[in-house]
């Protein structure tokens, strides 16, 4: 799993460095235990204001608040993995996020888990469905039968529950899958290798594309649900402030610039206003096509 995350990061980098006008800073970095990471930052593209692209690798012993809420003796425990956050330029793109992760405690239990979603700032239906159904065949290619409850899954863990709405449009979410079963390496591979398949297409289709700036409001609006959500309920960012990780790489997640506006509500008839209406659960990989929502 470590080669195999620390060979994505280079692929993904490449190709980001590729599609944009700007280069990765790299920087290197020792966890206090044992162990350590990759964080690489991409800041002012074109395409990207603001993204990371981080391995890590740590071991040693488990925090007994984490050993706590894992259910686990306090013992030592090692973990690796991806994480991703790319955020935009043009409110037209949406801001995508990645993480894949090995999990092993040194009684030898041991886990995957991992996930993809999109969060994205404008109507476009036709991206969300795409974005869906390419995730659904890189989860029945490895485990036939798993993207719907991976969906869901994906659909509860990023829903903002004080504001009773999703982040975005969700993605796949998965935890404790257990490591000795082949089919979930499988599984976090296909997950990994279809990121660019999934994500570079769609920003090469609407980065060029004219917006307003009321388009642009509502991006830093959405960008400031985003800091809520991940402040308060995003596992990783609570993880890592627990096992004092470094600081840097924890909030390389957050947008650069965002705005909290009181009592802020879409005027009617708006594309805004249709957005925030798929900040629901809905069925984007239904076979009509139509992205129906759950609740239909």
């Amino acid at each position: 799993m470590v080669t195999y995350v620390q060979n994505l990061q280079d692929r993904i980098c490449e190709a980001l460095e590729h599609a944009d006008t700007v280069r990765f800073r790299e920087d290197q970095w020792a966890w206090h235990a044992g162990g350590g990471g990759i964080t690489r930052v991409i800041e002012e593209g074109t395409l990207i204001e603001k993204g990371g692209v981080n391995t890590s690798f740590v071991h040693g012993p488990l925090p007994a608040d984490i050993a706590h809420h894992l259910h686990v003796e306090p013992m030592e425990f090692a973990v690796c993995g991806i994480s991703l956050v790319l955020h935009p330029q043009s409110p037209r793109v949406p801001t995508v996020h990645m993480n894949l992760r090995c999990f092993e405690m040194a009684d030898g239990r041991g886990w995957f888990g991992g996930g993809v979603d999109l969060t994205p700032y404008y109507p476009y239906p036709d991206d969300f469905r795409y974005f869906h159904r390419t995730l659904r065949d890189a989860c029945e290619g490895a485990i036939p039968g798993s993207y719907a409850g991976y969906k869901k899954r994906c659909d509860e863990y990023f829903t903002i529950r004080h504001r009773e709405e999703m982040r975005g449009i969700g993605g796949i979410f998965f935890d404790h899958l257990s490591a000795v079963d082949p089919s979930h390496f499988r599984l976090a591979q296909a997950v990994g290798d279809t990121f660019l398949d999934l994500y570079l297409p769609i920003a090469a289709t609407r980065r060029g594309e004219v917006y307003s700036e009321q388009d642009k409001q509502f991006q830093l609006i959405r960008r400031g649900r985003y800091l809520e959500f991940n402040l308060i309920y995003d596992q990783g960012t609570l993880f890592g402030l627990k096992t004092n990780a470094r600081i840097e790489s924890i909030f390389i997640s957050f947008p650069p610039v965002m705005k909290f506006v009181y009592d802020w509500k879409p005027e009617a008839g708006t594309p805004q206003a249709e957005m925030c209406r798929y900040y629901q659960p809905r069925e984007w990989a239904a076979a009509d096509g139509a992205g129906r929502s759950q609740n239909a």
